[in-house]
């Protein structure tokens, strides 16, 4: 598994778990950065996780509206908690990170969906992404 792929698992958890826990997102992530400071081996993934974690806090808004957009008859509160987390990883990867391919984005968001999600959260967050894309 590459370093970018740990990464995006990283950062779900800490979106999943500051949405779940109704914690301050911004804080969640200095507790996970005093842990990554004791874990060098991490340091690569620990990065863009990071990267990740802090381009949904600087553009939650715009991501919230793209997804509540795009997710047809679904409003953010009544997805799983872990597809929002997902789907906020893709849409700042499509949209704000022009390092990512939007194909890449897109796989990487699924594949996260359907180990961690619903049986059909992988085809939802397929669906969302790529009007996202289509319309960017």
């Amino acid at each position: 598994m590459s370093a970018r792929s740990k990464a995006r698992k990283r950062a779900l958890d800490i979106l999943f778990q500051a949405d779940v826990r109704g914690e301050d997102l911004p804080a969640m992530l200095a507790v996970e950065a005093k842990r990554a400071a004791n874990e060098p081996a991490r340091e690569a993934s620990w990065l863009y996780a990071r990267e990740i974690v802090d381009g949904v806090i600087d553009n939650r808004d715009a991501i919230d509206e793209q997804i509540t957009t795009f997710a047809k008859d679904w409003s953010l509160a009544r997805m799983p908690a872990v597809d929002r987390a997902v789907l906020r990883i893709g849409v700042w990867e499509i949209l704000y990170n022009d390092e990512v391919p939007t194909a890449v984005a897109i796989d990487e968001a699924v594949e996260l969906a359907k180990e961690f999600s619903t049986d059909d959260s992988g085809s939802f967050v397929h669906g969302v992404l790529a009007r996202i894309a289509r319309s960017s």
